[in-house]
Order: C-alpha cells, then sequence, then structure tokens
C-alpha cells in the first residue's frame, strides 16, 4: 500500500500535466475569441463575446459552459468542433444589476442552432428564471444547423418553450445584431423588446432568394427584414440604433424602468424634479379649435420627471405612443394617443401596439398612465375587412386584465367606445381625471347634431344657423368634463398646469392596490 507521502509525490507529479492541459485549452479558446473578432471586425461587427464585454459591467461576467463542443459526427462535422459551439452565455451585472446574457456567434457555423448549442441557451433561460433576473439574448444567427438534422428543429421548440415559461416572469431581452432568419426568428418574437443595429441586423422567416423563387418578387436582404422596415412598417422590433454602442446605452436605460422580475417593484430613483411643480406650458396646449393637432409628446414632458421620455416603438403606428417614465422617482409605462397622426385615432396598429405594451407593464408591476385624445375608431372598409373589432378588443381587453394602478387624463376628446378602451373608469381605472377642455361623449357634436336633429334641420328655414345652434347646445350639454364627473366618471377636473401634482399624489395612493382577482388558468385574449 502506498504510503502517505508517496500519494502526495503523485498527485504533484500528475498536477502539472493537468494544469498544462487546462492552460493549453485555455489558449484555444482565446485563439478562437481572436480570430473570430478578425472574421466579425471585417464585417463591421464584434465578436461574440466582445458584444457581451461591451454590454455589461467591466470585470462582471461569469461564462458558463465554454468547453461544450458539439458532438455531430455526420458530413464532416467530426473534423471540426469549435469550443461554446456557437454561442457564449453567462451572467454579469449591468448598473450592478445581475443579467443573464446569450451571444449568439456567427463565425460557427454561421450561428446556426445546434443540439450542444440549444442545451447552453436551454440551461442559461432555466437559471435566470430561478434566479429572478432579466435575459438578454444576442442574436446573429443563420438559424437551424442543418448538418444535425431534426436536432436542430427540438433544440428550438426546447428553446421556444423557455420563452414562454419565462414570459412575465423576467424581462426578455432581445438584440438583433446580424442576420435572424428562419426558425431564429421565434425565440426574439416571444420576448419583450427585440433591439435592431441598423444596417446590420435582420429579421425574416424566408430569404430574398427563396422569395425570389417562390413568388418573383425581388427584395433586398435590408429591405426585407431590416431595422427601418421592423420598427416602422412591421411592428416586430421595438428599437433601432445606429451602431452597437447606442444599442447598449438603450439596453441600459431600458433596463432602469424595469424590475429584475415580476416579484420585485421597479427600480426608485429619487427625484430632483419637484413632485408639485407646476406646468403652466400645458395651459396654452390645447388649440381653441378641437380638430386642430398638437403634439402629445409636449404633455408628457410637461409631466414627468426631467421631461424624460423613453419611447417604446416610436416609428410604428404613430398614432398611440408607448413608452416609459418616472414620476416622483417612480416608474410608470405611458400610453397616450397622438392627435398629430390621423387625429389619434385607434386603428389595428394602434391597439395592438398599446395592448402589447400595457400587457408587459401589468406584468411587471408597472404603474400605467394614460393621456387620452381620442376621437374615435379609424373608419373605413380597410379596417372592418382587416379585423378592427378583433384587434380592437384586444386594447380593451389589457386594460380591463391590468391590475397595476391605473391613471388616466383626458386632455380633449373621448368618444364612443374609444373612450371606453383608454383606461376608462369603467375599466377599472383607479384615477380618472380630465381637463377643462376635454369632450366626453358618444360622439362628436356635429356628427351627433347631424344624427339626432335630421329631421330637424331639413324641416329648418335656415339649417345652417340652426345646425350651429344645436352643436352650441350639444357641447354644452355633452362636449365637456362635467355630467361624466357628476356620475363619477371622472374623479376630478384639473387645471392643466396641476396635473403633475395631480398625479404624483394619485400614484402616491394607488402604489398599494392589491387587486383580487377570479382564479382562473388564464384569459382567452382575442387574438
Amino acid at each position: 500500500m502506498a504510503t502517505t507521502n508517496e500519494r502526495q509525490a503523485e498527485t504533484s507529479s500528475a498536477s502539472p500535466s493537468k494544469a498544462a492541459h487546462l492552460t493549453d485549452l485555455q489558449r484555444q479558446i482565446a485563439e478562437q475569441h481572436v480570430k473570430a473578432a478578425e472574421k466579425q471586425g471585417k464585417r463591421g461587427k464584434r465578436s461574440a463575446i466582445d458584444r457581451v464585454l461591451a454590454l455589461l459591467d467591466g470585470g462582471s461576467f461569469v461564462e458558463l459552459d465554454p468547453f461544450v463542443r458539439h458532438r455531430a459526427t455526420q458530413f464532416g462535422m467530426g473534423r471540426s468542433r469549435p469550443f461554446g459551439d456557437g454561442v457564449v452565455t453567462g451572467f454579469g451585472t449591468i448598473d450592478g444589476r445581475k443579467v443573464a446574457v446569450f451571444s449568439q456567434d456567427f463565425t460557427v457555423y454561421g450561428g446556426s442552432l445546434g443540439e450542444a448549442f440549444a442545451e447552453k441557451m436551454v440551461k442559461l433561460m432555466e437559471m435566470a428564471e430561478q434566479y429572478g433576473c432579466p435575459i438578454i439574448g444576442i442574436n446573429d444567427s443563420a438559424g437551424a444547423r442543418i448538418q444535425e438534422g431534426v436536432e436542430g428543429l427540438a433544440g428550438y421548440g426546447d428553446v421556444f418553450f423557455r420563452n414562454v415559461r419565462a414570459s412575465g416572469v423576467v424581462p426578455q431581452i432581445s438584440i438583433v445584431a446580424g442576420p435572424c432568419a428562419g426558425g431564429a426568428v421565434y425565440s426574439p418574437a416571444m420576448t419583450d423588446f427585440i433591439f435592431m443595429v441598423e444596417g446590420i441586423g435582420q429579421m425574416f422567416i424566408t430569404g430574398p432568394d427563396v422569395i425570389k423563387t417562390v413568388t418573383g418578387e425581388d427584395v433586398t436582404h435590408e429591405a426585407l427584414g431590416g431595422a427601418g422596415t421592423h420598427t416602422r412598417i412591421s411592428g416586430v422590433a421595438h428599437f433601432s440604433a445606429v451602431d452597437e454602442d447606442d444599442l447598449n446605452d438603450q439596453v441600459r436605460y431600458l433596463l432602469s424602468f424595469l424590475p429584475s422580475n415580476n416579484l420585485d417593484d421597479p427600480p426608485y430613483f429619487p427625484p430632483e424634479d419637484d413632485p408639485e411643480r407646476d406646468a403652466p406650458a400645458l395651459d396654452r396646449i390645447v388649440p381653441e379649435v378641437s380638430t386642430k393637432p398638437y403634439d402629445m409628446r409636449d404633455v408628457i414632458a410637461g409631466v414627468v420627471d426631467d421631461g424624460e421620455f423613453f419611447e417604446v416603438q416610436a416609428g410604428h403606428a404613430g398614432n398611440i405612443l408607448t413608452g416609459f417614465a418616472r414620476l416622483d422617482g417612480h416608474s410608470v409605462g405611458i400610453v397616450a394617443n397622438q392627435p398629430k397622426v390621423l387625429a389619434g385615432t385607434l386603428d389595428i396598429d394602434a391597439s395592438i401596439k398599446g395592448a402589447r405594451f400595457v400587457r408587459f407593464c401589468d406584468a411587471f408591476n408597472i404603474p400605467l398612465l394614460t393621456f387620452v385624445d381620442v376621437p374615435g375608431f379609424l373608419p373605413g372598409t380597410e379596417q372592418e375587412y382587416r379585423g378592427i373589432i378583433r384587434h380592437g378588443s384586444k386594447l380593451l381587453f389589457a386594460y380591463c386584465e391590468a391590475t397595476v394602478p391605473k391613471l388616466t387624463v383626458i386632455t380633449r376628446k373621448a368618444y364612443g367606445g374609444a373612450y371606453v378602451v383608454m383606461c376608462s373608469k369603467h375599466t377599472g381605472a383607479d384615477f380618472n381625471l380630465a381637463w377643462p377642455t376635454a369632450e366626453i361623449a358618444v360622439m362628436g357634436p356635429e356628427a351627433a347634431v347631424g344624427l339626432i336633429f335630421r329631421r330637424d334641420l331639413a324641416a329648418a328655414e335656415d339649417p345652417g344657423a340652426r345646425r350651429t345652434e344645436l352643436v352650441r347646445e350639444y357641447e354644452d350639454l355633452f362636449a365637456s368634463p362635467y355630467q361624466a364627473a357628476s356620475r363619477g366618471y371622472i374623479d376630478n377636473v384639473i387645471e392643466p398646469h396641476a396635473t403633475r401634482r395631480a398625479l404624483t399624489r394619485a400614484l402616491a395612493i394607488a402604489r398599494s392596490k392589491r387587486a383580487q382577482t377570479p382564479p382562473r388558468k388564464h384569459g382567452n385574449i382575442p387574438l
């Protein structure tokens, strides 16, 4: 039997060779990263690991599974088994807060997803869900790894399942910093926010070559799935950035408004802006002519802390504004009609945009602040044929379902069903305020008089004068906030300059809200 000294000698003699093996593996990984950085640099992109390091706080990254390699042997795969298998995963911090990050490596089989690649992502996502921290995915992938066959498809299914499991539990943010094609697009599509780098990030189900073959259409990669397309036309993406540094700044700023998980409150920043501050400019912002537009962003800036409004989907469905701000240091989600675009009417795109944002805020304990100036739903056969009834009810469903504190300010028009939809008292709002310029009615005075007094006007000696008289009477009776206030549908009518003070006080009261809802698996939103 070997003595203790002999066993120690055996261990000490073996350790240098094992340590040398580890050092050799680490050297190979480092060399792989250097080559990847060179290849990506030629494409105007950062390497997968460099993207992670640029996003996170310096020195905070803890990598997982750097030694993982694929196990496939078909099509000569056994001759090339890069470390990490095309995705960097791990944890780090942003502004001191823990986040999980994965970054796809386009230099490894085009960033394509195989079995080991998917296992790394799934492992990270499950850990993030358990630890209650946001998941940030940096996407740069050509899709499923064809050489691995069904394993790649199974891997995507596993990732999608975890996206859904984590939805509403931890914030999920996708960065598209390269191609994101085929099955690769569905994981970002199910996350909460998508950022795209202009000129580099692309998302599409099928590429231009396939489209040309099947439909005969000629389209470039950028026109088909670039940042401009998805932030303005399709609404798939929420933010675009001129480069990766700009994108990283936007991601960090977004996270400053969000809690780490659904059990936490959003971050609080002691305000330097006086919560009791008046905003005299708001007294002059609504034009005397009710058909004249104004910019609702000016209203928002006059109310929120330091005038800072981080708009979400700014390029899409401009007739409704969504975004984050702070009120007395607390995060709030803002939804607002925009009179400058389509007169602030609700259409299909605006309804979907608003509903998705409302549901996100409700899932993560972010109070909702709604500014209303809406003449109704956008009329027309195109909207009806595309299903405005179904899509419009998504926004209604989202507001009714939301249990976070809900504050509403009616600045001018609040007509018909759109009044009800836009976080009215009837859909569960906590505090509903109105300016003296508010017009709360079934429809506008001109249209209402034309319907109610059709016969009267036809028989009048001077129809024009009679119409003017009837319109004035209707405005006095209904085109004001006071009938609704007399019913308790409006909690108070306030001067515009006092809006910030009124809202900060209302939020202070409503923040302790605890809503009881009937037990159920989930509602059936009209998708």
